[in-house]
């Protein structure tokens, strides 16, 4: 299966990136070189037992646990902001503090998120043509949820959630004026979030002109830029970068794409982009080919987030869009993207066991 080699190159690939990314910085920091590999590595090695768990897992299962999903996941979203709890870094209160690393409830949110609008779409087919019986209790939901996220400064999940949703209900055949109408009355508030908040707006103008402040708000995507220029055709060779000897930030998280590009060159970036591309075009025919309403629900929805979070990771690090916190799906470091990015494969996989014609 295409889908599954893709998953598992990547997450390969990018535990080799992690360490060549985070090796010195963690040698300084913890005393240990291999301080992130190993963490890595674990969550990769969980991320596989979640991933042939749900493969072998009726993807039907989930219709039963799909709202208690949802607003179990709300609840974790809430919890974060608990003393004792949640946690706190950046000025960020995202994560849940377990033993052997923090959790990320916005990472399951969006799965959960899918599973429950895929059930919920099925059931609600006859009335998406319809503004206030189908169109906007997904809309009040959904707000509910974003009001929580942008509580926790985690305006990247909430956007996600909120682009994943609404191409959702596009695909189950909502008008495409309701949608229209929602992005006009959202953009103003997503202006006025951003010009309420100092540093969300110091982002904009740092992504505008970089140079104007080279060496605070423009530091990261100037280094970014930095890494990717002087990797040239075929990068400097695995290892042998020099922007994440303490220059560029995040080399090892949000930009390890970044350090890709100085090692591996703009032929290792190509190839991941076409591995993702692969990735999403299988996962999209297995949506078309699934043998119910749910199942293809359920896997565009997969399609749309990992597609769409690759996308804005790479536009972010090439200065295309703003600088925001997403992680580049199976490549970057973090226990909670890593894990549940590949139970979610697991579960498009088990979908596209049931597909119409050949598998994924």
């Amino acid at each position: 299966m295409i889908v599954l080699l893709m998953a598992v190159i990547l997450t390969c690939f990018g535990v080799v990136m992690v360490y060549s990314a985070s090796s010195v910085m963690a040698a300084k920091k913890f005393h240990d070189g291999f301080f992130f590999l190993k963490r890595q590595s674990l969550y990769a090695l969980m991320g596989f037992v979640g991933m042939a768990l749900a493969m072998h897992v009726d993807y039907h299962v989930w219709k039963k646990y799909a709202v208690p999903l949802f607003l179990g996941c709300f609840v974790l979203l809430v919890l974060v902001f608990v003393p004792g709890i949640g946690g706190t870094a950046k000025g960020a209160s995202r994560w849940i503090k377990l033993p052997f690393f923090n959790f990320q409830p916005s990472e399951l949110a969006k799965v959960a998120l899918i599973i429950y609008m895929a059930y919920s779409l099925e059931k609600r087919q006859d009335k998406l043509k319809q503004f206030m019986a189908g169109f906007f209790p997904y809309m009040l939901i959904l707000g509910v949820f974003i009001a929580v996220l942008l509580a926790q400064h985690d305006m990247g999940a909430a956007l996600t959630m909120f682009a994943v949703a609404i191409m959702m209900l596009f695909a189950a055949g909502t008008r495409v004026q309701y949608i229209l109408g929602m992005g006009l009355i959202a953009l103003p508030g997503i202006v006025y979030l951003v010009v309420t908040k100092a540093y969300r707006m110091r982002r904009i103008t740092a992504f505008l002109d970089p140079w104007q402040d080279p060496t605070d708000t423009g530091f990261q995507i100037i280094q970014s830029w930095l890494a990717l220029g002087t990797g040239g055709f075929f990068g400097q060779g695995l290892g042998e970068g020099k922007q994440k000897l303490f220059y560029l930030p995040e080399a090892h998280t949000d930009f390890i794409l970044s350090v890709l590009g100085e090692e591996m060159g703009f032929i290792g970036v190509i190839v991941i982009a076409c591995m993702f591309l692969v990735l999403v075009q299988r996962s999209i025919r297995v949506a078309i080919a699934a043998e119910d309403s749910f199942g293809r629900f359920l896997a565009f929805g997969i399609a749309v987030l990992l597609g769409l979070e690759a996308f804005i990771n790479m536009a972010v690090v090439t200065g295309m869009l703003p600088t925001k916190g997403i992680a580049l799906p199976f490549l970057s470091y973090g226990g909670s993207s890593l894990i549940i990015s590949l139970t979610a494969v697991g579960v498009l996989l088990n979908v596209s066991t049931r597909m119409r014609g050949n598998p994924a």
